[in-house]
């Protein structure tokens, strides 16, 4: 757990890092700093709205206990174990086996489950899986996120102005430095694809980070390994069919069919690595 903790925190330094040299080098202090302003302000908007539309997009539906005693049960169970309040619970209407946990903090917490999930897991596994979602809230993984998304984010407008910049100034023949107008032009391109890179890194390494700390609240890695392969070929053979591949970072395992993309290019893990660390683990 400290390694992955670790390892959040030299990625985020890293992107930092990133962001200062882009800056200086883009656009400068000015540039920086009205792509930092507009940056900021669309992610606290996102940080303390975007669970409502990201429900809203799978049309997750709030749950009463009634309806849902078995997953009241559960989820109650693994909030207790670690120590935060009760999340609210959704159900997404969709057989596609997967489940997402939301919210700007523990306080405002949400666990989101398929129909598809439910139907698919033994209880110890649908379990594992709360775990492992209630993990991220406790984590505070969405607050981690939107802080890198909110880094990469400004690194990203200040390549699409230096672009910008490059081009007009070169067509107005103000750049007469032909070297120089290449390398801007490279260098806002590639700053912002290594941004991309570290912050889908940071992704993972707080999915692999759930995934322990899942097993250490429930003292086991049993069910949730178990479920995780189920969940690698339920999905395959049912593929979400709802939303948007921009959000598949937020659930347990990718949502969607892949495209053959690199592994680099992934907001998770690959499953059998997962898997793997699970079954290796000694809780």
């Amino acid at each position: 757990m400290i390694k992955n903790q670790l390892k959040t925190f030299i990625l985020l330094a890293l992107l930092t890092a990133v962001l200062l040299f882009a800056g200086r080098a883009l656009a400068g202090p000015t540039g920086l700093a009205i792509a930092g302003v507009f940056v900021v302000l669309m992610n606290v908007f996102s940080y303390f709205f975007s669970h409502k539309l990201v429900l809203a997009m799978y049309k997750a539906k709030e749950a009463t206990e009634k309806e849902q005693p078995e997953l009241f049960k559960l989820v109650r169970e693994v909030a207790h174990l670690a120590n935060i309040p009760m999340p609210k619970v959704y159900v997404i209407p969709t057989m596609s086996p997967n489940a997402f946990a939301t919210g700007r903090d523990p306080k405002h917490a949400v666990v989101a489950c398929t129909q598809g999930i439910m139907q698919l897991l033994s209880k110890d596994e649908l379990k594992g899986v709360i775990a492992h979602e209630v993990s991220h809230i406790k984590n505070r993984d969405i607050l981690i996120q939107t802080v890198a998304a909110t880094i990469a984010g400004v690194i990203s407008y200040l390549a699409i102005m230096a672009r910008w910049g490059a081009i007009f100034g070169g067509l107005g023949g103000r750049s007469r430095d032909g070297g120089n107008l290449i390398s801007l032009l490279v260098l806002s391109i590639i700053t912002p694809l290594i941004a991309m890179l570290i912050q889908l890194a940071i992704s993972r390494s707080r999915e692999y980070l759930a995934d322990e700390s899942a097993a250490k609240i429930l003292h086991s890695s049993h069910g949730l390994a178990s479920a995780l392969e189920k969940l690698d070929s339920g999905i395959k053979q049912n593929p979400m069919k709802m939303g948007s591949p921009s959000t598949s970072s937020l659930f347990i395992a990718n949502p969607f069919k892949g495209s053959g993309m690199m592994k680099l290019l992934s907001t998770h893990p690959p499953m059998k690595e997962r898997i793997s660390r699970l079954k290796g683990m000694n809780v």
